[in-house]
C-alpha cells in the first residue's frame, strides 16, 4: 500500500512537472516574440513586471489570452484549448511573489462625467484620448516613443471583458511600480474620484453594440476579421526583361529607391544555378519605412518592399504581398491606414508595369 501511494505521488508530481513544462514550451511558441522570454516586455508590455502580475487574477490572464486585444497588436489565441490557456496562465504565475488574488467581481459606482474629466487630466497622456491607448509599441527599440512603456489601450473590449471594476480601481489606487503609473495618492485623487474613473473606464464597453466575443459552453468565440488575398497578381502582356524594366522605372515613379535586382532562389541554389525566370526587386522608401517601424517593428519582417516577377508557360506575371491581408494579422488598427498606402503604392507599381 505504501509503494502504491509513493507511485501515485510520483505520477502526480511528474504530471505537475509537465504541465509547467508544457506552459513554459506555449509561451516560448506563442507569447515570448511580443513578451520577451523572461516576461521582461518586448513589442508587447512587461507581464513578469510584480507590480503586475501580483496584482491580477488568473481570470484576467486566462480572458486575455482567449480574447486578446481587438486592434491592438496582441490577437486571441482561438486555436488554443483549455487546457493550454490554463498551462500558460500557470507559467505565467510562476513569475508571481504573491498568490493569485481571488476574482473580485463587485461593481464598482462612481461619476462617469467627473471620471471624464479626471481621465483626460491625469490618465490621457499616456492612455490616449478616451482610453485609445498609447502610440507606437514595445520598449527594447532603439526609437522615438511615447513612453519607456506603451500605455495599453483602456477604451478597448479584450480588455473590458477581462478586467473587473475591482481590478480596474486597485490599479488606479496603487499605480504600477516599473512604470510612469503613479498611485492615486501621489496624484492627489480621492478614493471618491478613484470610483469615478473606473466607472468612467466601465462606460467605454457601451461604444461597443456587440461584444467582442461570445461565451459559449467552454470556448470563446471570437469574431476574425475579413480574409484578404495574400498575394496582389497581375499578368504583363511584355517579355520577362520588359517587365522587369517597366517595374524598375515604375517603383523610381512611385518616389522609391531601387535596392537591387535579383534572382527569386538566390541562396537557395547552387549559385549560377538560379532560375532565371523568376526576378525580384528590392526597393525602399526611407522615410516610409521608419514611419511604418514606430507604428509596428515587425513590419521590418517585410521589408524592404518586393515586387516579383515570373515568366511560366509563356506568360509573364507580376506579383507582391498584400499588405490589406498583413493588416488583419498585425492586429494593430494603428498600421491599417500605412498597409492602405502600402497597397495603393503597390498597386500602382504593377499597373504602370503591364499598361
Amino acid at each position: 500500500m505504501v509503494r502504491l501511494f509513493l507511485v501515485i505521488g510520483f505520477l502526480l508530481l511528474t504530471a505537475t512537472a509537465r504541465a509547467a513544462v508544457d506552459g513554459e514550451e506555449l509561451f516560448a511558441r506563442h507569447c515570448s516574440a511580443c513578451h520577451g522570454s523572461n516576461g521582461n516586455g518586448g513589442v508587447g508590455v512587461p507581464l513578469a513586471l510584480p507590480s503586475f502580475i501580483n496584482s491580477v487574477d488568473d481570470e484576467y490572464l486566462s480572458k486575455t489570452i482567449r480574447i486578446g486585444r481587438p486592434g491592438r497588436i496582441m490577437p486571441g489565441f482561438v486555436e488554443l484549448d483549455d487546457a493550454q490557456v490554463t498551462a500558460i496562465t500557470a507559467y505565467l504565475r510562476s513569475w508571481a511573489t504573491k498568490p493569485a488574488p481571488a476574482r473580485d467581481n463587485t461593481v464598482v459606482k462612481g461619476d462617469v462625467k467627473h471620471g471624464q474629466v479626471l481621465f483626460s487630466s491625469h490618465c490621457a497622456q499616456c492612455h490616449g484620448e478616451k482610453g485609445k491607448g498609447g502610440k507606437g509599441t514595445g520598449v527594447t527599440f532603439s526609437r522615438k516613443r511615447d513612453l519607456p512603456i506603451i500605455a495599453p489601450a483602456l477604451n478597448n473590449p479584450g480588455f473590458l471583458a477581462a478586467a473587473t471594476d475591482s481590478m480596474i480601481r486597485n490599479t488606479v489606487l496603487h499605480g504600477r511600480e516599473g512604470t510612469p503609473m503613479n498611485a492615486a495618492s501621489k496624484a492627489g485623487l480621492s478614493k471618491k474620484d478613484v470610483n469615478d474613473l473606473v466607472a468612467y473606464v466601465r462606460s467605454f464597453a457601451d461604444a461597443y453594440q456587440k461584444p467582442a466575443y461570445q461565451q459559449s459552453g467552454h470556448q470563446q468565440q471570437i469574431s476574425q476579421p475579413t480574409e484578404e488575398d495574400a498575394v496582389i497578381v497581375m499578368e504583363s502582356p511584355y517579355s520577362l526583361a520588359e517587365t522587369v524594366e517597366n517595374v524598375k522605372l515604375a517603383i523610381t515613379n512611385q518616389n522609391f529607391t531601387l535596392v537591387r535586382t535579383d534572382f527569386l532562389d538566390h541562396g537557395l541554389v547552387t549559385e549560377g544555378k538560379e532560375n532565371k525566370n523568376q526576378v525580384v526587386l528590392h526597393f525602399c522608401n526611407f522615410r516610409f519605412l521608419f514611419d511604418a517601424l514606430v507604428i509596428d517593428p515587425r513590419v521590418g519582417m517585410f521589408l524592404p518592399c518586393r515586387v516579383t516577377v515570373v515568366e511560366s508557360a509563356g506568360k509573364v506575371s507580376v506579383m507582391a504581398i498584400n499588405p490589406l491581408r498583413l493588416s488583419k494579422l498585425f492586429n494593430n488598427d494603428e498600421l491599417d491606414e500605412a498597409c492602405k498606402h502600402m497597397h495603393e503604392i503597390y498597386t500602382a507599381i504593377l499597373e504602370d508595369a503591364v499598361l
